[in-house]
């Protein structure tokens, strides 16, 4: 199967997860809009989610996958399932004791880490900590889907894996539609959405188990024993889980900022949904289909391979995301007014959310490239380098959001995590360029001058299509209008800009072809 299609096995269940969570953003805006109970579930659900990045998907997809791929090539699978086992063992042991940890002090984390803002309102600060502990255990539910996603990614079974994250939103939208048939008040829906969070984890668990049965594995409890693999892997699990948590600390920072004012906390998650959309479809795929093809390159000698699969990954994220930058930038009002401007998120709310949507498409191009950069680490067991450049990040976008929150508010914040996103994306792309990991094509640096060429012609077109179509987008314009419209305006802008990209050769046959018929390389170099 080439790089591509695999992309698209993967990004086509990552897009329906996104469509679900679209569809779950617009019932919580009509149920909650920005008022204190969005923000409470917020505060409280970002807290097990980034400790599922910290500890799931970044350590796990960094670290486990390689040192998998290695078992398989060295022992085959039954080496993998002994090492799997053993992982497993020691997993469960550290998860129970963390959830246990976080549980009694939940108080003091809400108090200083999640919301400190909250702490002058006794109400929601009380709230809050009963929430996050209903959600914490969702955590351990999830670091075991990570593990167990990565044994299915390293055997080339990614739709059980990509499609799990369906199930938070199905639960999710199921408890949205049970409040509001019922008229809850949007205490008793945040309750509803917390207890679901819950739910979810457990059925996310119990897919991607049945996915690696029937990969022709099982995995069985072994009791906790520090085995040089297991060392090995915690080695290079600790920097791995930091910097796959990287965009999470990112949010979480802002959190804290964002908690001193009502609304901003649900305003910057209603925006990071949308751009979630591209993220989860190009940046997930490509880290999780990039991560096993490279360590497999590598650990065969085919090194020449594993360049071209470095280039002809960044290549395919530069083609997506460099239009969908220029679309959230300019659509962005219209994109926030179609999608939640109903119940109780008001105009007012589109014109805030709107702008840090706005901001964030700013930042995209970054975001996704980190994740098609990051694996030319991982792969060569380097965890330590991305987490230094992580840690330049954090800091960066900590101080930047603290200047920046006083005067703009929550863009402000945005601001921060975009800036922070371009410094990763420059320190990877630079550090593996001067190792030697990473190939200068002169001539992929021209199809990415021609693509910003053809994204800003397709720019030019939307904002005269918007001039064109602006009555049926107002905010008064029937919903089916407005929403009719608005798919309109992105289908013409996508043909433009395709139209626009092989006209003046910044796509072309030939790097469709280089894409969808990859083969791997039959000799070693070097």
């Amino acid at each position: 199967m080439s790089l591509v299609k695999k992309f698209a096995t993967v990004g086509g269940a990552t897009l329906g997860s996104r469509i679900f969570g679209f569809a779950r953003e617009t019932l919580m805006a009509a149920a909650l809009g920005t008022g204190p109970m969005a923000d409470v579930f917020y505060a409280a659900f970002r807290f097990p989610n980034l400790f599922r990045r910290l500890f799931a998907e970044g350590a796990f997809n960094a670290a486990f996958v390689p040192l998998f791929a290695k078992e398989i090539e060295a022992n085959g699978t039954d080496g993998a399932k002994r090492f799997s086992e053993e992982v497993f063992g020691v997993l469960f042991s550290v998860l129970l004791l963390i959830t246990i940890v976080m549980e009694l002090a939940m108080p003091l984390l809400v108090r200083f880490v999640i919301a400190p803002g909250f702490a002058d309102d006794p109400e929601k600060f009380s709230i809050t900590i009963r929430m996050a502990a209903v959600m914490f255990p969702y955590l351990m539910c999830m670091s075991l889907t990570a593990m167990m996603s990565g044994m299915l990614n390293s055997l080339h079974h990614f739709f059980a894996a990509a499609i799990a994250p369906v199930f938070l939103n199905v639960v999710m939208i199921g408890a949205l539609f049970y409040a509001l048939h019922t008229g809850a008040d949007p205490l008793t829906t945040a309750w509803y959405l917390s207890f679901g969070v819950l739910a979810a984890g457990v059925l996310q668990l119990a897919v991607v188990y049945v996915g690696v049965l029937a990969a022709g594995m099982s995995i069985g409890f072994r009791f906790p024993k520090m085995t040089p693999n297991v060392k090995r892997l915690l080695i290079l699990a600790v920097p791995a889980a930091v910097t796959g948590g990287i965009t999470q600390i990112n949010q979480l920072i802002g959190q804290a900022i964002a908690s001193s004012r009502e609304g901003a906390i649900a305003a910057l998650q209603y925006a990071d949904r949308i751009y979630q959309l591209p993220l989860g479809v190009v940046g997930v795929a490509v880290g999780v289909v990039l991560l096993p093809e490279l360590a497999r390159a590598l650990k065969g000698g085919n090194l020449r391979e594993a360049g071209n699969l470095q280039n002809r990954s960044i290549e395919f994220v530069l083609f997506l995301t460099i239009p969908a930058a220029f679309a959230l930038w300019i659509l962005s009002d219209e994109i926030i007014r179609v999608l939640y401007e109903r119940g109780a998120f008001h105009q007012e709310n589109t014109a805030v959310v709107g702008s840090i949507l706005a901001i964030y498409g700013i930042g995209l191009p970054a975001f996704v490239l980190i994740k098609a950069l990051q694996p030319g680490f991982y792969a060569r067991e380097d965890t330590k380098t991305p987490m230094r450049f992580s840690a330049i990040a954090v800091a960066t976008n900590c101080a930047t959001a603290l200047t920046l929150f006083p005067y703009m508010g929550a863009p402000g914040i945005a601001v921060a995590e975009a800036t922070a996103g371009w410094i990763s994306t420059v320190l990877l792309f630079t550090t593996l360029l001067r190792r030697g990991h990473l190939t200068w094509e002169w001539a992929l640096a021209k199809r990415t001058a021609l693509l910003i060429v053809a994204a800003a012609v397709m720019g030019g077109a939307i904002v005269f299509l918007k001039q064109h179509f602006a009555p049926s987008l107002a905010s008064g314009a029937p919903l089916l209008t407005k929403i009719g419209t608005l798919g309109l305006l992105i289908a013409i802008a996508m043909l433009v800009y395709f139209a626009a990209a092989f006209l003046i050769g910044g796509a072309n046959l030939g790097m469709i072809r280089r894409n969808l018929n990859r083969k791997p390389a039959p000799a070693k170099d070097g």
